[in-house]
């Protein structure tokens, strides 16, 4: 059994945390989100912290208090330093190009692919072949960095395609004759 709610969240300074009934806003340098609070979690404000118990005892109960503390941490986090992910393109004439909000891939295929990116999310490409995703909320950096990801996943034979920087590809053998 996890019990990842029986930790605290540790508020910084420079971050705001407001409770008014069902929502939970999360203010800060980087921008402010909100999260819709499940009848199932009480949420406590202690001076500098943050704690969560389930209501009842029931496994589902437990279950989203835990979730709600993560997701809740993950907000504190995101508004105070920010979430950033990085994607390698592997290929010959492989190429990235950010322009606005708008991600310019050039992956091997007959047309280029111009990826708009979610509200929230920023790029940048330091090079040709680096893609550098921001944001303030996890998810949607993650979402975002999956989807550019599934345009060209990494293949096993030469390991070409995009992947995560910290990525491992194993690489498979030709078939021999």
């Amino acid at each position: 059994m996890s019990r990842v709610a029986s930790n605290p969240v540790v508020i910084p300074k420079g971050v705001d945390v407001t409770l008014d009934g069902k929502n939970i806003v999360v203010k800060g340098s980087n921008g402010a989100l909100d999260l819709a609070i499940n009848d199932r979690v009480n949420v406590l404000k202690e001076e500098s912290e943050l704690k969560f118990a389930a209501k009842g005892t029931a496994k589902e109960s437990r279950a989203m208090a835990g979730t709600t503390r993560a997701l809740v941490n993950n907000m504190v986090i995101g508004v105070s330093q920010g979430f950033e992910r990085k994607l390698k393109l592997n290929g010959v004439g492989y190429r990235a190009k950010a322009s606005g909000s708008v991600l310019n891939l050039t992956l091997g295929f007959s047309h280029p692919i111009d990826y708009q990116l979610p509200e929230g999310v920023s790029v940048e490409t330091p090079s040709q072949t680096e893609i550098v995703l921001k944001g303030v909320d996890k998810q949607r950096v993650g979402q975002a960095a999956a989807e550019i990801r599934a345009f060209r996943p990494p293949e096993p034979y030469k390991g070409k395609g995009v992947r995560y920087v910290d990525e491992y590809v194993r690489r498979k053998e030709a078939k021999k004759k």
